[in-house]
């Protein structure tokens, strides 16, 4: 596992943060629009985003005086790679067992 891999494992522990990406699938969002979405103040997203950014799982950029996030494809093709290595160990001991 390397280090982004770790980061993201831990973003996605927080409910927060997994609800955020969940609504991120649906289009990009500023901050304010997401705070909209959550009981939890514009800081407290803001933090989260920060999180989820620095682990590679979302992007931003600017649009006028604002920041408008998005999930990051590639930073999931990483986390995806990671789980595909249980899942190829899981299929071939099925196959195993099926031969047996």
């Amino acid at each position: 596992m390397n280090s982004y891999q770790s980061r993201q494992l831990d973003a996605l522990g927080d409910a927060t943060r997994r609800a955020i990406l969940a609504r991120l699938l649906k289009g990009s969002a500023s901050v304010g629009r997401l705070s909209e979405a959550f009981p939890i103040s514009r800081p407290a997203v803001s933090q989260h985003l920060r999180i989820l950014k620095d682990a590679r799982l979302i992007t931003d950029r600017a649009e006028g005086t604002r920041r408008v996030y998005e999930i990051h494809r590639e930073g999931f093709d990483s986390l995806r790679a990671y789980f595909d290595q249980f899942w190829t160990s899981a299929l071939d001991a099925f196959k195993q067992k099926a031969e047996e």
